[in-house]
């Protein structure tokens, strides 16, 4: 047994059994006790990184490389089935690409003869990573797959790919969890753990720190992304004692970390990847202010004829790690910073927001980097009218932060909150219901939605998806929603079910997004329920096209310039 947990058939093991484990208590159990049971520091070290970063560390600036059709036509070769006619039509029953793999390679006959399981260990699925990093021809890619895939059972190969695209394994045992997991198994205090992993960027690392009694070795190191303080959504605009917190408007961008010293800079995503490659211009404005080592917390925004443009504009410079002359002058991004992290060679997070604002404004205005406006609150309708002003710039909503907060890396607190709108509705059709685990075992409760391309000359079908929801009802609604599906069943495809249209669900989002890998060439951003309408039939369901306009409507808003834009200091 203590074989089998030090290989990765042990670790996929554990994986499956976390994602079955309702209590998160629990499940910080089981990955300790599975933790404790390593006795390999290298093992260790994978295990972790495995679990919540990836195939590599987050700092590492590595990734396996490998697209998800590459492994989708790869998984169809494998199965011997058309891609086409059949795995894509699994994709869009399961929702998941990796659990349709999972069931055609437990239940197709050109799989089960291919397949010869060994006991791989945690560092020979690394070293196949490592060759994956490097390989650049994606026939190659294909080949390796394929043969590495023969070594392992259906679970591992699920786990695998999850593994393979880096962070979250979807078993609903996130980073703070698998910190939590650090300091129960070595007996640690959580807040140590948490510093550690904060400084160290890697949860492997921070790991190792803890098995060998080493935390107080964790420095923070410029160059190396601190894990990003998040906001609380705030349902009501009332948050408390206003007079506690300052506003400031809550950009249309993506967020981004600035690590710069001298001439050398570093940009960071949420997602702690290195992202400077695909931001030249920004990388060379801050290297040309030659700066002292400094560490900056904020948005970039596209910037045209001195306006911030909408998101979706943004997209376009998204993941294209060198962009040409013409993507840079069409789609040219600026840095609006929001909060200073590290100045004068101290880290400042364990200061007061007031006392970094201090520092942050006196670095922007040396340096003449745009930085965010803070507006004083008193009551509800201070709340309003900004709330109002940020929408009528084109912005998502308000950020309400409190005077007194320090930068709380990696939490999602009541310090910091978010006041937004949603970005729309449509009525939409559930397609397919996908069963739950946790909490939620034994019910449909995730759901993907469609709307109506009935009279639409560009598809064949009556309904496309367009979104997959698993929140915003109420456990009474869910129940009522699990029986009136049953009638409605027309195919299954194992924990999936297919549905004949019958039941209309109007749902809530915060962003429309172009993304042409859809079929419907569009992304919802957070599909929630707002409403089960049984009083409509699928009949009236929204069209695409609807959609479409939504998201001209919004890419056609007006905006202000930056100079006459009181949301953002210009120095």
């Amino acid at each position: 047994m203590m074989k089998s947990k030090s290989t990765f058939r042990g670790f996929c093991e554990v994986a499956r059994k976390i994602s079955e484990t309702r209590s998160t208590v629990r499940k910080t159990t089981i990955f300790a006790e599975y933790l404790q049971s390593l006795e390999q520091d290298e093992c260790i070290e994978l295990a972790a990184q495995f679990m919540g970063e990836g195939a590599f560390s987050s700092v590492s600036g590595k990734r396996a490389s490998v697209g998800h059709r590459t492994v989708a036509v790869c998984a169809s070769e494998f199965c011997d089935i058309d891609y086409d006619l059949v795995f894509r039509a699994c994709r869009t029953a399961t929702g998941s690409a990796s659990e349709s793999i999972e069931k055609l390679m437990e239940n197709l006959p050109a799989a089960q003869n291919r397949i010869k399981p060994e006991f791989l260990s945690l560092g020979e699925v690394y070293e196949f990573y490592a060759k994956l990093e490097q390989t650049r021809k994606r026939d190659e890619k294909n080949s390796l797959l394929q043969a590495f895939w023969e070594k392992m059972t259906p679970l591992e190969i699920k786990f695998f790919i999850r593994i393979m695209s880096q962070g979250s394994l979807r078993i609903g045992f996130e980073a703070r969890s698998i910190v939590n997991s650090f300091a129960k198994a070595w007996n640690h205090d959580t807040e140590e753990v948490r510093y550690a992993h904060m400084i160290t960027g890697s949860l492997g690392k921070t790991a190792l720190l803890c098995k060998n009694n080493d935390l107080e070795s964790a420095r923070f190191r410029l160059f190396h992304p601190i894990s990003f303080m998040l906001a609380s959504p705030v349902e009501s605009r009332n948050a408390g004692d206003l007079a506690e917190y300052v506003a400031e408007e809550k950009f249309d961008g993506m967020r981004c970390q600035v690590h710069a010293e001298g001439a050398s800079v570093k940009l960071f995503s949420r997602d702690m990847n290195d992202i400077t490659v695909s931001f030249p211009e920004l990388a060379t404005f801050f290297s040309s202010l030659n700066p002292k080592a400094v560490v900056l917390d904020g948005e970039i925004c596209v910037f045209r004829d001195d306006t911030i443009q909408p998101f979706q504009e943004l997209q376009k410079r998204m993941g294209v790690k060198k962009p040409g002359k013409k993507l840079l002058n069409q789609f040219s991004v600026v840095f609006i910073a929001y909060d200073i992290l590290y100045i004068d060679g101290t880290p400042v997070f364990d200061e007061t927001l007031t006392q970094r604002r201090e520092r942050l404004q006196t670095f922007c205005e040396t340096h003449g980097i745009m930085m965010s406006r803070q507006f004083p609150l008193e009551n509800d309708a201070d709340v309003e009218q900004l709330f109002d002003m940020a929408l009528a710039h084109g912005n998502e909503g308000l950020m309400l932060k409190r005077k007194d907060s320090t930068y709380e890396y990696g939490q999602r607190r009541k310090s910091w909150l978010k006041v937004k709108k949603p970005g729309g509705s449509v009525d939409t059709v559930i397609m397919y219901a996908h069963a739950g685990s946790g909490k939620r075992g034994g019910l449909y409760s995730d759901f993907t939605l469609g709307i109506s391309v009935a009279d639409d000359e560009r598809y064949e079908e009556m309904f496309i998806p367009i979104g997959k929801a698993y929140g915003g009802y109420t456990d009474d609604e869910l129940k009522k929603l699990n029986k009136a599906i049953k009638p409605l069943v027309a195919d299954r495809f194992g924990s999936t079910l297919s549905l004949k249209p019958g039941i209309v669900v109007e749902i809530e989002f915060d962003d429309i997004q172009i993304n042409k890998r859809t079929k419907a060439g569009i992304t919802l951003r957070l599909p929630r329920f707002r409403a089960i309408r049984w009083d409509l039939s699928p009949s009236d369901a929204d069209t695409l096209k609807d959609v479409e306009k939504l998201l001209e409507e919004k890419m056609n808003q007006k905006r202000e310039k930056i100079t006459e834009n009181p949301a953002v200091i210009r120095s």
